[in-house]
């Protein structure tokens, strides 16, 4: 049994997309961005009220990155993880965990732009801050492709920061960033990633945010 614990537009959706990619059979459980991942019974699931959380067999995970690890340990004849043997096994580990560097900037935006309730509580120097830390995050990623996927063939990897990258675009253009946008492009292509997408209006009501808005 597999059960992905899953908010559209957040974190989790790496973990979706990744088993829309391996192909096996699952079962999700959507929840809206609100205070019932705080209450029962996800509560006792997850107490830190957040997700993804993946339940396969006996066995719960609540971060994604261990997640991707484990499904791709899992499920290796999918050939989207890199075994300990690997050549690409130390910068495929990279990227799966840079994705979270990308997304640590994007939650803080989020929360700026979104969770907040009046815009009294809203800093326009962290926004400010947070967009240019999370810009530098993408020039990394557009700085290394040097092919058509972070490593020689499409992987995890790929998911996890591509999420990331979905995520941020959100907060900062692509626009000059000439080899994450066909990167990114080449991903938006994918089926996997089509059926990883929220139905209807999710998390972000605007397809960009501004740094900040009077």
């Amino acid at each position: 049994m597999i059960r992905l614990h899953h908010c559209p537009q957040t974190r989790s959706m790496r973990s979706l997309w990744l088993l829309h990619e391996l192909g096996v059979e699952f079962d999700v459980v959507t929840y809206p961005f609100d205070k019932t991942l705080r209450q029962e019974p996800y509560r006792s699931l997850n107490p830190t009220g957040r997700v993804p959380t993946l339940e396969i067999d006996d066995v719960v995970l609540t971060e994604s990155g261990a997640i991707a690890e484990y499904l791709c340990e899992r499920f290796p004849q999918a050939g989207l993880g890199r075994d300990p043997s690997h050549a690409e096994r130390a910068p495929w580990l990279n990227w799966i965990h840079f994705a979270e560097t990308i997304s640590q900037h994007t939650a803080a935006l989020t929360q700026q732009h979104i969770a907040l309730y009046d815009d009294t509580m809203r800093s326009p120097i962290i926004m400010q801050l947070e967009a240019k830390r999370l810009r530098k995050t993408l020039e990394t990623v557009d700085l290394s492709l040097t092919g058509d996927y972070l490593l020689s063939d499409f992987s995890a990897a790929d998911i996890g920061v591509g999420q990331a990258v979905y995520m941020a675009k959100h907060f900062v253009h692509l626009d000059d960033l000439p080899a994450l946008a066909r990167w990114y492009a080449r991903l938006q292509a994918r089926p996997a990633f089509q059926k990883s997408l929220p139905d209807g209006l999710g998390l972000y009501a605007k397809a960009f945010y501004p740094p900040w808005e009077a």
